[in-house]
């Protein structure tokens, strides 16, 4: 049975990163995992002193910033799936002003969708709960608001994931199965309280570059088509709630398109549950993503203390 820490050992964990690190650490152990590489340095010191289950969560990191050896070691964080399928998921929502005319789009389509919501926007539009589950779309866990969880510290990050999560099971009666972090970017931290919380954390393989106030629905389609494949994750949003005013244009214009290159390639387009992400060859030495685990100690459920 794998051993989860609960946050207080999450917080000890974080503990073991030096201060001044050489590498790009941020504040209580928090490990940059987008674009550039993480910190090596603080990576050795961490892992020195840390078991199999520690390793991987200070590893994975510095791992998923590397895109070839994400997608071959962890193609589920990746977001790699059926190869007939692709996941089609969407940030930043839900937003009353665009959000509706997605999901008339969708509808129009006969597509159903992840959507990775912001608590705030949730809150503020909780009557959008419904109609996306009666829709058969799917939501998901995005952070309570849009600050990189590098900001934050390992309580604080578990708080953002925690309560986003009950206000979705609370509005829809069914508890969320897939995090991403803002912008991208993981933690040790984060990562962790995925963990506890029976998170997934998954990425993505393509997106379409729709947040600019540049972006159009042509502008997306170029973006998408390169890295359209089987077996990808797709990100677009449907809020600009986080982007240039009104940039949500770009990517509603071009989904009937992009929709129809998928189907003229043969590909399900589809959300996250429909599309059997793998667990990749860790797995086989018991060193799995964050995800759905069995517990010792406090329930997933259980509430943030403090």
């Amino acid at each position: 049975m794998t051993y989860l820490p609960g946050v207080e050992e999450v917080e000890e964990a974080a503990s073991w990163w030096p201060t001044r690190p050489a590498g790009r650490v941020g504040r209580a152990g928090n490990v940059v995992g987008r674009a550039g590489n993480a910190g090596v340095a603080g990576f050795a010191r961490a892992a020195a002193g840390a078991g199999a289950a520690a390793l991987l969560t200070h590893a994975v990191p510095s791992v998923a910033t590397l895109r070839r050896l994400r997608t071959q070691l962890m193609p589920a964080l990746a977001g790699i799936g059926a190869p007939d399928h692709v996941a089609l998921t969407f940030d930043d929502g839900p937003d009353p002003a665009s959000t509706p005319l997605f999901l008339d789009v969708l509808a129009e389509l006969d597509l159903r969708a992840t959507f990775f919501v912001l608590g705030t926007m949730l809150e503020r539009a909780p009557h959008l709960a419904e109609r996306m589950v009666d829709a058969g779309h799917e939501l998901a866990v995005h952070g309570w608001d849009h600050r990189p969880m590098l900001l934050r510290g390992p309580r604080s990050t578990y708080r953002q994931l925690y309560r986003t999560r009950e206000l979705i099971t609370t509005l829809t009666g069914r508890p969320p199965r897939f995090v991403r972090p803002p912008h991208g970017i993981l933690s040790a931290g984060f990562l962790l309280a995925a963990r506890r919380l029976e998170l997934t954390p998954v990425l993505w393989t393509a997106w379409g570059r729709d947040w600019t106030s540049t972006a159009t629905p042509l502008t997306v389609l170029d973006a998408l088509t390169p890295d359209l494949r089987g077996g990808g994750t797709v990100l677009l949003h449907d809020s600009d709630c986080t982007s240039a005013p009104q940039a949500w244009h770009s990517a509603l214009g071009a989904l009937p398109e992009f929709a129809a290159r998928c189907h003229d390639r043969g590909l399900r387009l589809g959300p996250l549950a429909e599309h059997g992400l793998r667990p990749g060859p860790l797995a086989e030495h018991g060193l799995r993503p964050p995800g759905p685990l069995a517990t010792h100690g406090p329930r997933a459920s259980e509430a943030p203390a403090g």
